[in-house]
């Protein structure tokens, strides 16, 4: 597809997609003077720049500031730089920055007008459906609807007023069409006095069918009545044909007349649309179309009933308008409101049918500076709800424009798309009328029964209707004050603030694991945190990165981090010293932004735009993967190298989308990592490049050696060192690895005295020698006996078994301890020196003779 800007009629348009195309104008001037347009640009998904260059290609000092501001949808904004005698080449250039599917809405350009220019080489004719019926016109006239005209027309032809039309700045007529159920639409009359609404039905303006040709269809009669409905929640019929609202002090459902509230209650102020027979007085309702005028007047919603919904405008790229206009927002007179927290809120039901390309767009202006989109929703939706937060005692505007097609056409092919909005409900209005009666806390004086407001973070006691302060670490809700369950318990981890508006962490966390208490202490990391993620690239190839900031802890409540879009080069001071309303600056606990390198589109610096709101709202800090229905998969990040447990920030968004029907939300991982001091390193998981795989919750995980638990008497031990003179030095050294920060100190090494070891040492070696010495004196006198013994027994029976069996004379065969025999025997079994001492003991225990019987070999007679 050829992207380039592109005319339609009396603007041109820029393109719809992310490639970078510039509308190129070059002019030489004999003196100074200035260019100046009028432009339409409402979407800052695609950069706006304006610029000027000379002759060399270089760019002229006259715009230094050549972003184009923003302006509000349906509004003509201007420009105009100054220009410098010779040649000027003009720029007019856009970049389209697409994340998803969804087309941007282009620029728009009109009324180009150089001043300066001391000449002109020649005139131009009119191009056709414009004319100049004057020599020497600066600009040619359009023709107006039903006329034509050719090329370098003095004037504007009619066309046959029954058979053809055309509209303005036609170049030749057509013929008018059959009618069909495309060309007319019905309305609903006021009530009358019998409480009755008619049917009408009425052909859409300019009427360019024919009722006259076959097949064409007639406008079905009108007249027809019904009942109509009930007056809205907070108003009443006091028997007329209208609702007035109820008077202050009162409530009524809409079917009953006004009644005051009973003592110790008060009215719930706000608006509950539901019937819509006539459009209420606070809201108003047009049609608006960039490139022509012809649904100007036109009503651009019709109310229906039990619903309101978009009318038929004059072609099918109208933008249709509902405005709702609220003076301001207040908490309910027993409900203090703190400072940043809600206020009120709007909420709508509302669904889209549609054929085409149709978006409906939801809009917020406060104090009349400038009207942004909140939120939008293309195609066909069902039937469902969206609520918009209210932070701000401030005028507010809110706008529901629908645009059946954003194609630059005068056809009417999408009249039967539309949207229809069932009810509208906004909470805590100033002006706003009551539907109910809440209670509310009574003054001390029990002299009457006047509401009095509670303090901030004061809930209405039932028994007594008195206000009293919520228990510490809960937070007041904002949605009721009646009763203690008002009170709303914070997360794990988190405290509450002084006046119970919100709950955050001070960034000290405890934890018991295995009998051993874990304290730590994440002060050092509660500054803003960053990560660039990317780079990523578009379908067309543009570059761009996803920034995160990230405030840990904030600072007891406040929300610290802040993005910004940079396209109008404010920088953040600038901006925070400005406007409390600037909206192209958000505060949150965790935002991102979308940044374009200087280098992808050739800029001269980088651009930061799509800031948006990540979490706002502080749930706990917990060592668990799971809060809320927040879950941290074991698989999203890689183990952490030791057992020190991981400590997880949970975060959520209070604000809707139609992706995120639940808000958004966020889950910080803070890893203790000793090898990565101070801020850290912050990453995304590798399975979620861009933080999230489902575009509704984000993680990030966070190490630190500041994400370390403190250090504890478990994280160091003590060594002794020898005693020397009586002392002994004892040293304290930190477990290794480390796995701990700040915390206690290490001991100083201690100092001990000590009994010295060498007096023992000689003595056990004296009494070691001593008695070696006995066990081997011991050992010789006992082997020595032994021997003679065996000598002696051993003779004994060599004897016997001699040749000769003869035995020496001997009276005896006794051996008696004492003898000696200096006769050397030799044999050849010996028994080992553990089976002598056997033998020995044994022989001691029985007799000391030994008795052997031997045979004889001489006769008996000897």
């Amino acid at each position: 597809m050829h992207s380039s800007w592109v005319p339609r009629g009396n603007y041109i348009e820029s393109n719809r997609d992310d490639c970078t195309v510039s509308l190129i104008y070059a002019v030489h001037l004999k003196k100074s003077g200035y260019v100046f347009f009028e432009y339409q640009y409402v979407d800052n998904n695609i950069f706006f720049e304006f610029f000027i260059q000379n002759d060399q290609c270089q760019e002229m000092d006259t715009t230094a500031d050549k972003w184009v501001k923003l302006t509000d949808n349906g509004e003509w904004g201007s420009h105009s730089v100054m220009l410098k005698s010779g040649t000027n080449i003009l720029y007019w250039r856009t970049t389209g920055i697409l994340m998803g599917s969804k087309a941007v809405k282009p620029v728009l350009v009109k009324n180009i007008t150089i001043e300066g220019v001391a000449y002109t080489s020649e005139c131009f004719p009119c191009k056709p459906g414009t004319f100049s019926n004057k020599p020497g016109s600066f600009i040619c006239q359009v023709c107006p609807r039903n006329t034509y005209s050719e090329k370098g027309a003095k004037e504007c032809i009619k066309c046959e007023e029954e058979s053809q039309f055309s509209e303005e700045g036609s170049s030749e007529c057509m013929e008018r069409p059959p009618c069909t159920t495309k060309d007319y639409f019905q309305i609903h009359t006021p009530c009358d006095e019998e409480g009755k609404t008619q049917i009408m039905y009425k052909w859409i303006e300019p009427k360019i069918c024919r009722e006259d040709v076959t097949d064409a269809i007639r406008l079905p009669p009108s007249g027809e009545k019904k009942d109509c409905p009930p007056c809205n929640p907070g108003f009443y019929n006091n028997g007329s044909s209208s609702c007035h609202p109820c008077p202050p002090g009162t409530f009524s459902d809409g079917t009953k007349e006004c009644r005051p509230c009973p003592a110790g209650m008060e009215p719930a102020l706000g608006f509950e649309y539901k019937w819509w027979n006539v459009l209420p007085g606070n809201m108003k309702t047009s049609c608006f179309n960039v490139g022509n005028s012809k649904c100007d007047g036109m009503n651009g919603w019709e109310v229906a009933g039990d619903h309101i919904q978009s009318g038929a405008g004059g072609s099918d790229n109208d933008y249709l308008i509902l405005n709702l206009h609220i003076p301001g927002f207040k908490p309910p007179t027993s409900m203090t409101g703190a400072m940043g927290s809600e206020l009120g809120r709007i909420t709508f039901v509302f669904e889209t049918l549609c054929s085409a390309d149709c978006v409906l767009y939801f809009m917020v202006d406060i104090n009349r500076k400038s009207t942004n989109v909140v939120e939008s929703w293309g195609g066909t939706k069902e039937k469902q709800a969206y609520t918009h937060i209210i932070f701000k005692n401030a005028t507010f505007t809110f706008t529901w424009a629908f645009q059946r097609t954003n194609q630059g056409q005068d056809n009417r092919r999408f009249i039967n798309d539309m949207v229809k909005i069932y009810s509208i409900t906004a909470t805590n209005a100033v002006d706003g009328v009551a539907s109910s009666c809440r209670a509310c806390a009574l003054g001390s004086e029990q002299s009457g029964s006047s509401c009095v407001p509670c303090p901030p973070g004061h809930y209405i006691e039932k028994e007594t209707n008195q206000c009293k302060e919520c228990p510490p670490d809960t937070y007041l809700s904002i949605h009721q004050v009646y009763g203690k369950e008002a009170c709303i318990p914070c997360g794990p981890g988190s405290r509450s603030t002084q006046d119970h508006s919100v709950c955050y962490s001070d960034c000290f966390f405890h934890h018991e694991k295995e009998n051993q208490s874990l304290h730590y202490d994440f002060s050092n990391l509660s500054s803003v945190g960053s990560l660039m993620n990317g780079p990523s690239f578009t379908s067309k190839g543009t570059k761009y990165f996803h920034f995160f900031n990230i405030s840990l802890c904030g600072h007891e409540g406040k929300k610290m981090a802040l993005c910004t879009n940079n396209i109008t080069d404010f920088t953040v001071k600038e901006m925070v010293a400005g406007s409390d309303d600037y909206t192209n600056l958000v505060g949150a606990y965790v935002c991102q932004s979308t940044i374009i390198p200087s280098e992808s589109k050739g800029f001269r610096a980088a651009l930061s735009s799509q800031s948006i709101i990540l979490a706002d709202t502080f749930l706990g800090v917990t060592v668990e993967t799971t809060l809320q229905n927040i879950n941290i998969k074991e698989d999203m990040f890689p183990l952490p190298p030791s057992q020190i447990p991981d400590v997880h920030f949970f975060y959520k968004s209070s604000t809707t989308t139609t992706s995120c029907v639940n808000g958004r939300s966020t889950a910080v991982k803070m890893r203790c990592n000793p090898t990565k001091p101070g801020a850290g390193v912050i990453s995304v998981p590798s399975k979620c490049p861009a933080g999230t795989c489902d575009g509704c919750t984000f993680y990030f995980l966070w190490e630190s050696a500041e994400a370390c638990p403190l250090c504890t008497e478990h994280d160091f031990h003590e060594i002794e060192g020898a005693c020397k003179r009586g002392f002994q030095e004892t040293l304290y050294v930190w477990n290794e690895p480390k796995w701990c920060i700040k915390g206690i100190s290490l001991p100083e090494k201690k100092l001990s005295t000590c009994e010295t070891v060498d007096f023992w040492l000689k003595v056990g070696a004296g009494v070691g020698a001593f008695t070696a010495v006995l066990l081997v004196a011991l050992t010789c006198y006992f082997w020595k006996k032994n021997r003679k013994l065996e000598y002696k027994y051993s003779k004994l029976v060599m004897t016997t078994n001699s040749k000769e069996c003869e035995l020496p004379a001997a009276d005896s065969c006794a051996i008696m301890e004492g003898e000696d025999n200096e006769e050397e025997v030799v044999y050849s079994n010996k028994q080992s020196l553990l089976g002598k001492l056997k033998s020995l003991a044994t022989k001691e225990k029985e007799d000391h003779f030994e008795s052997v019987q031997l045979k004889s070999s001489r006769s008996p007679n000897i």
